[in-house]
């Protein structure tokens, strides 16, 4: 009965209202496509590549200027506390919060991280994400899989990587959530 009650309201307020004409209907769809989320892995793997070029090119604080307008661009700091576990981190700085967290695990230099060398700042040349899932929900998306880094040797390191990606006000898909953790090497 319940679900007859709300049709039935509905189909009596269009009844009241009058029909309107399609195109004086606003939609807005904020749904976050399969598309979305695999251009989005791969603009930040672009984005690593780009930081590591550019700090073997033109040094440290061209590399830490680039990561902080990705940063800006791709994480949604801006947005609130974003869920960013680094690959690489440990006590007391496992998690990272804010955004200088963030920008100081990809290019160090922080004094409040000294365990920080700059992941980014590595010889990286290529940088491949391989999705085991992706749940899509609405505004939300998390993806759970591998990311393949190449350095300039060819030799590659592979991660177990999460993200998460929302939609800000203005429609861009940006990272809430981002947890990277090395493959398991039994002893």
């Amino acid at each position: 009965m319940k679900h007859s009650f709300g049709f039935a309201l509905v189909a009596t307020i269009s009844l009241i209202s009058g029909s309107a004409a399609a195109e004086d209907v606003v939609v807005v769809d904020q749904s976050i496509l399969k598309q979305d989320v695999l251009a989005a892995q791969d603009a930040w793997c672009e984005a690593l590549v780009d930081i590591s070029t550019t700090y073997a090119e033109s040094g440290h604080e061209a590399a830490k200027a680039l990561a902080a307008d990705i940063i800006d661009e791709a994480y949604a700091y801006q947005m609130g506390t974003v869920l960013f576990k680094p690959t690489l981190a440990q006590k007391p700085d496992t998690f990272r919060m804010t955004r200088e967290g963030a920008l100081s695990y990809f290019v160090g230099g922080d004094s409040s991280f000294p365990d920080d060398s700059g992941f980014a700042l590595e010889a990286w040349k290529e940088c491949e994400p391989q999705n085991a899932g992706i749940f899509i929900d609405g505004k939300s998306a998390i993806t759970m899989g591998k990311v393949h880094f190449a350095d300039q040797d060819g030799e590659v390191t592979t991660v177990d990587k999460t993200w998460g990606f929302v939609r800000d006000d203005a429609g861009a898909l940006r990272i809430n959530l981002h947890h990277s953790s090395l493959e398991y090497q039994p002893d």
